[in-house]
């Protein structure tokens, strides 16, 4: 047998990884590098990724539905571009502000207070450019894992869809990973701008590859008939009591009937308690690290960084492993082999809420105890949308991720956005502000992480009262 499927796998793994780096570059350069030039505040930060994660939210609900219409190889390519055009984008902000404000330098523009140059809802022209950015960055981006999700369904049966879900899921992490070792290098050698152009750029490549390498499966070349019957061994194992009961490919949901079914609601309540936990960690932990003293322009910062990413790549990738293990061990159907694995990855983020408190010991407790909650929702994540695949026909696979990842988005952005608001104001009162023993920006912290610690056993218990047991959605 070929094992093609998981070559596709890892164009899969690195498209996410690829989406991850161009998501953190804003991140990464935020306090260090750009916020200085434009006089930002945590709520201007948080605007921006707020603003991001609304763009990414709305087109999430009709990306799925486009990639269903287009197919995975056309769709994927389309995404890709499109949000790799957006990071390079993001470059030309800096030239654009200072046109913008009649001035000829970031030098001068460095000079000029902030009150100066503030615009429409009271943002500065700077922040309104890099809104413009994200947009594009998110309508590209939204593509990505409804587009993932409708491959793995594409080239691997049911019982290792998880496992390989967990693995390109593992992109986000190597992302994040790899990001802060890369981008403040590539920033102080070349510049902030060019952070993002070279970041970007790599997308183009990965298009030109996907366009000789992806085929479905039963049109590939690559792969031989003894993979393509384990691809599509479901068939063979699923009984129809009804002879002329359609094929689940046949069967097509309009974008208004999926959400007739209990099952879509699941997904949304599972998705829409959690993303925005690991938003929250990619667009802040940069931040609260620099807050204890350990900004990304030290070593010490950048490995912080990196063994928090490390932690959440190596324990992430085994959430495949265990639902796999209650399938074939336990005899699980797929779908409870699942539910119990993210019952049990819904509790490392509970170790969140011991993070804010135990800093003042050491920066890498916070550290290693982020990147054990961020290993549980990636392991949570990879498990939540492998459920997709066991409920609903194929032709829906991306339609339904797109509702899902549409929700998280609302999820995001409002705890990106509360964030902002809620460090000014706390940094601001000082030691009036409290919470759990912590003052100031520190309490702020305190109470976004004690919500990172609950979301998933709140998430996970109304997804388990929706739907209490295995039930495919049938025509």
């Amino acid at each position: 047998m070929t094992n093609y499927r998981w070559v596709i796998c890892g164009m899969l793994f690195l498209a996410t990884t690829v989406n991850y780096m161009d998501r953190q570059v804003l991140s990464l350069l935020n306090t260090n590098y750009i916020a200085k030039e434009f006089h930002w505040d945590n709520d201007d930060y948080g605007t921006i990724t707020a603003f991001f994660s609304l763009f990414y939210a709305f087109i999430s609900l009709f990306a799925g539905k486009f990639i269903d219409k287009m197919g995975t190889k056309k769709g994927y390519i389309w995404a890709i571009v499109i949000w790799s055009i957006g990071a390079c984008l993001h470059a030309g902000c800096g030239i654009a502000t200072c046109w913008f404000n009649g001035v000829d330098s970031i030098e001068a523009l460095r000079a000029i207070d902030k009150t100066a140059q503030m615009g429409l809802f009271g943002l500065t022209m700077s922040v309104w450019l890099f809104i413009a950015c994200r947009m594009i960055l998110a309508i590209g981006e939204s593509g990505n894992f409804p587009a993932a999700i409708k491959v793995t369904a594409e080239y691997f049966p049911k019982k290792d869809r998880a496992l390989a879900t967990s693995i390109f899921n593992a992109g986000a992490s190597i992302g994040a990973l790899i990001a802060p070792l890369t981008i403040p290098a590539l920033a102080d050698a070349y510049g902030w701008e060019m952070a993002f152009i070279i970041i970007g750029a790599i997308g183009f490549i990965w298009a030109g590859l996907w366009v000789f390498l992806y085929t479905a499966p039963a049109k590939s070349n690559f792969v031989n008939a003894a993979e393509l019957a384990y691809i599509e061994s479901d068939k063979a194992e699923e009984e129809t009591p009804k002879a002329e009961a359609a094929d689940e490919n046949d069967f097509k949901l309009s974008l208004f009937e999926c959400f007739k079914y209990r099952q879509t609601w699941a997904f949304i309540v599972g998705k829409l308690f959690t993303d925005g936990v690991w938003w929250f960690f990619l667009f802040w932990a940069p931040d609260y690290f620099d807050g204890l003293g350990y900004p990304v322009t030290t070593m010490t910062g950048k490995t912080l960084l990196f063994v928090l990413y490390l932690i959440v790549t190596v324990i992430s990738i085994y959430g495949g492993y265990l639902p796999k293990f209650f399938v074939e061990k336990r005899g699980m159907n797929p779908y409870i082999g699942r539910m119990r694995a993210m019952l049990i990855f819904a509790f490392f983020p509970i170790f969140a809420m011991f993070a804010q408190p135990l800093s003042g010991i050491s920066p890498w407790i916070p550290a290693i105890i982020i990147g054990v909650a961020g290993a549980g929702h990636q392991a949570w994540s990879a498990n939540l949308y492998s459920t997709i695949g066991d409920m609903f026909p194929k032709s829906a696979v991306a339609t339904i991720t797109g509702i899902g990842t549409m929700f998280g988005g609302f999820c995001s952005f409002a705890i990106n956005k509360g964030s902002g608001v809620l460090f000014d104001y706390a940094e601001a009162q000082g030691a009036a502000f409290s919470f759990f023993g912590e003052t100031g920006k520190p309490a702020g912290y305190m109470i976004v992480f004690c919500y990172c610690a609950v979301a998933y056993l709140i998430g996970w218990v109304i997804m388990k009262a929706l739907v209490p047991k295995y039930k495919p959605i049938t025509k």
